[in-house]
């Protein structure tokens, strides 16, 4: 049986435990209300972009920007974010999982497959395991701002046009509740417009400068909103993860002070009766 000394040194250190894991819930609380603004806000922003875009898009011809053309099956690019840091259950991992399965499946039938990935995380559990990694992007999921957004979002528009991939994908957690992620795939390039409804009226509009002009502006503009809005929803699902994480720790710390605190009272309680016999035969000793 553990000493009376180890078992309170450990009820200690369980406690100073369980008032970091508060104080981690509470942060993360606090930071999941701004961060859930920022996705509600974001997301008619982007529904709209996207109708918008396949508004346009239906009076044109897929051959009329480079975006919106189906190529071949040599290279294609996955996009996957995920968090700097730990402590937030599975959402590092299962994120992880799924943008690992989607590569090793290519049920696209891809000559290739590279990642780009967004965080240090995704970085750590990807790399051992022989997948291609094109470039890593770390520390910036701590301050979303949509310029950052834009950078990569050029970066990977770019990387279409140059031809150097013919699709790229996007693996992220999308935001459900401060308890509930869900793990997304989606398609970034090339854009395949929704279908307008044959019920729904089309408005017909007067362009300036050109129809095509105006596409041809927009469509980069709807990548950078949509990985913008993915990482809102990326930054938002991991402060829900590491706050419920953080509770569950919180209780499980609470559970196990109980325990130890029943154990160092049966082990004192022991510790007294053992005291008390060897007094008792002592004084028994004395006597005869």
């Amino acid at each position: 049986m553990p000493s009376l000394k180890s078992i309170k040194k450990r009820i200690g250190s369980v406690k100073n435990t369980s008032q970091i894991t508060k104080a981690m819930k509470m942060v993360s609380a606090a930071k999941l209300r701004r961060a859930q603004d920022a996705v509600v806000a974001a997301r008619p922003y982007a529904d709209k972009m996207m109708q918008v875009l396949s508004s346009l898009a239906a009076r044109e011809e897929a051959e009329a920007h480079p975006l919106l053309k189906e190529r071949g099956k040599e290279r294609a690019l996955v996009v996957l974010l995920t968090a700097d840091r730990g402590l937030c259950g599975g959402f590092n991992a299962n994120v992880s999982k799924a943008a690992e399965r989607f590569v090793r499946a290519n049920t696209d039938g891809f000559g290739a497959i590279d990642l780009l990935i967004i965080g240090r995380k995704g970085k750590e559990y990807l790399k051992s395991r022989g997948l291609n990694v094109a470039k890593v992007y770390e520390n910036i999921t701590g301050s979303i701002s949509y310029s950052t957004a834009s950078l990569i979002g050029q970066e990977v528009v770019d990387w279409y046009v140059e031809e150097k991939y013919d699709a790229v994908y996007m693996v992220y957690n999308a935001f459900r509740s401060a308890i509930a992620q869900d793990v997304t795939v989606t398609k970034l390039l090339p854009i395949v417009p929704k279908e307008v409804d044959e019920g729904v009226h089309v408005a017909e509009y007067i362009y300036e400068p050109s129809r095509g002009e105006v596409l041809k502006e927009i469509m980069p503009k709807h990548i950078e909103v949509q990985i913008f809005r993915a990482l809102l929803e990326s930054v938002a699902s991991e402060h829900g993860a590491r706050m419920s994480a953080m509770d569950s720790a919180s209780k499980n710390a609470k559970e196990m002070i109980g325990k130890l605190t029943l154990q160092y009272n049966r082990a004192r309680q022991a510790a007294i009766t053992k005291e008390l016999l060897e007094i008792i035969s002592g004084a028994e000793s004395i006597k005869k």
